[in-house]
């Protein structure tokens, strides 16, 4: 199986699937904010941070996925940001499912000065008035971060056999030309 996982991270599909995938969620949340007019709360927008980074993985893999230097950074990048969207999906889940005066978000997000995200692309990167406690849709029962922790986490369980098929040898095939 992680000689499969292997292969398939040597080849430009895969990496346009994980890019394709990650571009639908990122598409299906300005949907929700443009064409809704539900507003993302500073939590939604570490979210879209995150499957923005799974973005950026797939497009540095996409270049070249045979060269080792493109393909690890793209692992480490997918890894990194599918971690910390199931971490901060699952805070913000927290803040849905336990609201208190002492579990709150913060009211603006915490970029660093270097790299506002929410000034440089404000339709997509900058929260509403929205309280992260509120729940502003659901679908069977879930509400939007809930359906991100099983996003999150299909992204991160992909990403570990990725990461351990890396060390798997693959064996080279040589073809006779003369049997």
């Amino acid at each position: 199986m992680l000689v499969y996982f292997k292969e398939c991270s040597l080849k430009r599909s895969a990496w346009f699937f994980l890019a394709l995938v990650a571009i639908g969620l990122e598409a299906t949340g300005l949907y929700f904010q443009h064409g809704l007019g539900l507003q993302p709360c500073v939590m939604c927008v570490y979210e879209r941070l995150a499957i923005s980074g799974l973005i950026v993985a797939a497009c540095i893999a996409l270049l070249s996925p045979r060269v080792f230097l493109f393909r690890w950074l793209a692992i480490i990048l997918w890894g990194f940001s599918a971690i910390k969207g199931l971490l901060i999906a699952i805070r913000h889940t927290d803040y849905q499912l336990n609201p208190s005066p002492w579990n709150q978000c913060e009211f603006k997000p915490d970029f660093p000065q270097t790299m506002p995200f929410d000034q440089w692309f404000p339709s997509i990167f900058a929260p509403g008035p929205v309280n992260c406690s509120e729940s502003q849709w659901q679908m069977l029962g879930w509400g939007m971060p809930q359906w991100l922790i099983l996003a999150f986490s299909v992204f991160t369980v992909f990403f570990t056999l990725v990461l351990l098929s890396q060390f798997k040898r693959t064996k080279t095939q040589y073809r006779s030309v003369f049997k």
